[in-house]
């Protein structure tokens, strides 16, 4: 087979997580739900990313993985730093008044010109949550809240460096970070935008495991532009930090989906052993090369499936899988449904 390379585009590589983020059994099999405490003047932007990590999720997996819910402090709807007010579903007073059943997961989203004064409903609310094991989170200064109802003491945190001073000065007891996201049991801060993006990703890795984030990667990082401002789509070969080899194979095999090429057929073609094909998958990506190309094919054939009304069977020859049945129950392993009840259920949305 000839070594064909195209222009297809892939993520960077998939990050670690700080530290493990843990949830219960039973979570682990139902759908997570989040809620976001939209604060006066939150930021837009760090808000929207760490919810595009939860709707995306839900885009690579057939069955949701996640909810969330927006929650207002006093009044709905919440002004945001952009000055766009956001219609909330819920009010901590009401919440609080009526005993309503709290998100698996509490965040609160803070930004530039969020106030850093206690807020007494705020810290009511995250005290119960905290007194009932609800995992909780801050966004930007988001953190000064979860000081502020003693949530960080002894432990640390991250938070946008605008307000490094102010959390050293008045809450001595919680160790202030220099990183950006912070995982620390059961508690998630992160500084700004980007790392609240990043933040939410390594909660989806520890709940739904690496493969999840890996998909929502490719979709959310097509656009990333390069230190060196080349603003073409982004591709995994783009990525310095990943042996030049590696990128070879990664393109080899997003050009050859239809007609997938063996180990040795790529070790040839990158000039490598199998065993360093398969020791430079799992040092750097975390998975075999076998895995990651099957990834590859059924993320293209679920896109196929999705977007096109093409037979089942030959969506599975335009993805490399010899007969249907193989495709249906390779499709079905990976997403939780198969290739037809998939596409019925996109359709009925």
């Amino acid at each position: 087979m000839t070594c064909i390379k195209d222009t297809r585009h892939f993520s960077s590589a998939l990050r670690d997580a700080n530290s493990p983020f843990l949830v219960n059994e039973e979570q682990s099999t139902k759908t997570i739900s989040v809620g976001f405490v939209l604060q006066e003047h939150f930021s837009m932007m760090a808000f929207t990313a760490a919810v595009d990590a939860l709707v995306t999720a839900n885009l690579v997996k057939t069955n949701p993985l996640f909810s969330y819910q927006t929650i207002a402090v006093d009044q709905s709807p919440v002004t945001s730093d952009l000055g766009i007010g956001i219609a909330a579903q819920d009010t901590i007073r009401d919440i609080l008044n009526e005993n309503k059943k709290l998100p698996d997961i509490l965040v609160v989203c803070g930004g530039y010109r969020c106030s850093t004064e206690k807020q007494p409903h705020l810290i009511q609310l995250l005290k119960e949550a905290q007194r009932q094991g609800i995992t909780l989170g801050g966004i930007w200064n988001g953190a000064i809240a979860l000081a502020q109802a003693g949530i960080l003491d002894n432990h640390e945190c991250a938070i946008h460096p605008d307000n490094h001073a102010l959390m050293q000065e008045h809450f001595p007891l919680v160790r202030v970070s220099n990183q950006v996201v912070v995982t620390d049991d059961h508690r998630l801060t992160s500084a700004g935008p980007t790392s609240a993006l990043e933040m939410m990703l390594g909660m989806i890795e520890n709940t739904q495991g690496k493969e999840v984030v890996r998909a929502i990667r490719e979709i959310l990082s097509c656009d990333q532009i390069s230190e060196s401002s080349d603003t073409t789509l982004s591709t995994l070969s783009d990525d310095p930090s990943l042996p030049q080899n590696l990128r070879d194979m990664m393109e080899l095999m997003a050009a050859n989906i239809e007609e997938p090429m063996s180990m040795e057929e790529l070790s040839g073609c990158v000039g490598v052993s199998r065993r360093q094909i398969e020791r430079l998958f799992q040092n750097h990506l975390d998975t075999s090369p076998s895995r990651y190309y099957l990834e590859l094919r059924l993320t293209h054939a679920r896109r196929l499936l999705l977007q096109s009304n093409e037979p089942v069977l030959n969506i599975a020859l335009a993805c490399g899988f010899v007969t249907s049945s193989h495709f249906s129950n390779c499709f079905k392993d990976y997403f939780g449904l198969s290739p037809s009840h998939a596409r019925e259920r996109y359709k009925g949305q």
